[in-house]
């Protein structure tokens, strides 16, 4: 039991990883240049869509995916057994693909019209990030598992 929650801890803080390695990457993909960056700088319907939609989706997703988490761990997670309540990181993932999509959407509508409201919504997105950072001791607490108990 004890290797199954060191797993599914590791396996949570993989995901964080790469969680932020999207970004990071689109940000250095857009740094570097290309065709597409500042493609619809210019235009101002373009660009109040792009960030009418990058704001809509960072108010959205933040908090569902915070609150989400949140509601399956009280009702789904720690009304089962331990094994089937690794499904922690499953269930950690799916938050963290739906912070995912603000940063991404607003790394990519910063890049492509040039607004700094995107780079604000991708940032909101990466802070609520923070509040997910994985670990052993965050995956027993939030599982209610001690160590002397097992």
């Amino acid at each position: 039991m004890e290797e199954q929650i060191k797993k599914t801890a590791a396996r949570v803080r993989t995901t964080f990883a790469y969680f932020w390695m999207l970004p990071i990457l689109l940000v250095l993909l857009g740094e570097t240049g290309g065709e597409w960056v500042g493609m619809y700088a210019g235009d101002v319907r373009a660009t109040y869509m792009a960030e009418t939609i990058t704001i809509l989706l960072a108010a959205s997703c933040v908090p569902v995916s915070l609150k989400l988490f949140s509601w399956v761990l009280i009702r789904k997670i720690d009304v089962v057994t331990l094994p089937e309540a690794l499904l922690y990181a499953l269930w950690s993932g799916v938050r963290l693909a739906l912070l995912a999509i603000p940063v991404l959407a607003g790394f990519f509508t910063y890049y492509i019209v040039l607004s700094s409201t995107g780079v604000l919504c991708a940032l909101i997105g990466l802070t609520a990030s923070l509040f997910c950072l994985p670990g052993e001791g965050r995956l027993r607490k939030e599982l209610h598992i001690n160590k002397e108990e097992m």
